[in-house]
């Protein structure tokens, strides 16, 4: 059995570890409101944009455009998204892991891939597979990944689809739910399309009976431009939530460890001294004996 000594050492380790994970929970925990605002904030921008897509494609003025062209898949773009740092649970294998199986897919239906990573743990994972090639890497974003990064993977990842180097564009990412769900995921992000959450009949009135100015083509190449940016810009939104998010429970499940820890080495320590008290006073107890 330890002596009082070292489980008093013990128990101030634990207690050390357990003021770092609180303040790391705490922190996780401020940023992840943050990136909640910022994905929330970025939906009404998104959903007007699906509007007025949806709203064009109804009219037949997509048909024609690159970016909505569909063409046999031989070859495939993959935007892995996950972090920078680690600590956060299974946040990063579990979109390694999707990412994974959509290599997989990919490889059985004979069709290769490029992969570009965001996030140290992506392009570190990335670079050590066999025959995985990346196109490029990016690291430390910001909460909120606007600026010249984001326009160059944008730019990249579109020029790459109407170049016809690739004919295909996937997001491999972690979509946010809410605090206590997030979902690895896979997402199509070229070629570009609507989503189903928007019906050609919900269609307000105000997109419904706008004058497209200079025309039509020219309107369109602009809102596809910044639809496509404004679904990378959510994903990348939504991984940085879901991230702060497994990092603030996997630091609370520490804290809690921690805790329990702290009161089971307390309790064998005051056994342990309870013990020697007992056992001091039986010695004592012996020699008054022996004395008689």
């Amino acid at each position: 059995m330890p002596s009082t000594q070292q489980l008093k050492s013990r128990i101030r380790s634990v207690k050390s570890t357990k003021q770092i994970t609180r303040a790391m929970q705490m922190v996780a925990a401020s940023k992840m409101r943050r990136a909640q605002e910022a994905d929330k904030a970025s939906a009404p921008y998104t959903r007007s944009a699906e509007e007025l897509l949806t709203y064009l494609a109804s009219q037949g003025a997509t048909d024609n455009h690159p970016l909505f062209q569909r063409r046999k898949i031989e070859k495939r773009l993959i935007i892995l998204i996950a972090s920078d740092k680690g600590l956060a649970g299974a946040y990063n294998s579990n979109v390694l892991k999707k990412y994974l199986e959509l290599l997989k897919q990919d490889d059985e239906r004979g069709i290769a891939n490029l992969t570009l990573t965001v996030g140290r743990k992506a392009s570190q994972f990335a670079s050590r597979l066999k025959d995985t090639k990346v196109a490029g890497s990016y690291d430390d974003l910001p909460d909120r990944p606007t600026g010249l990064t984001f326009r160059t993977i944008l730019s990249t990842v579109i020029g790459m689809y109407e170049s016809g180097e690739v004919d295909a564009v996937t997001l491999v990412y972690t979509k946010f739910i809410s605090s206590i769900s997030q979902v690895a995921d896979m997402e199509r992000l070229l070629p570009a399309g609507t989503k189903t959450s928007v019906d050609p009949a919900e269609v307000s009135n105000e997109v419904a009976d706008a004058e497209f100015e200079p025309n039509i083509p020219e309107v369109l190449d602009a809102v596809v431009n910044r639809l496509v940016g404004a679904r990378l810009h959510q994903a990348l939104l939504d991984a940085r939530a879901s991230e702060h998010s497994m990092r603030m429970m996997a630091m609370k499940n520490a804290t809690d460890n921690a805790s329990d820890l702290v009161d089971d080495l307390t309790l064998e320590m005051n056994k342990a001294r309870q013990g020697a008290i007992t056992q001091e006073l039986a010695e004592i107890s012996g020699g008054v004996e022996a004395m008689k």
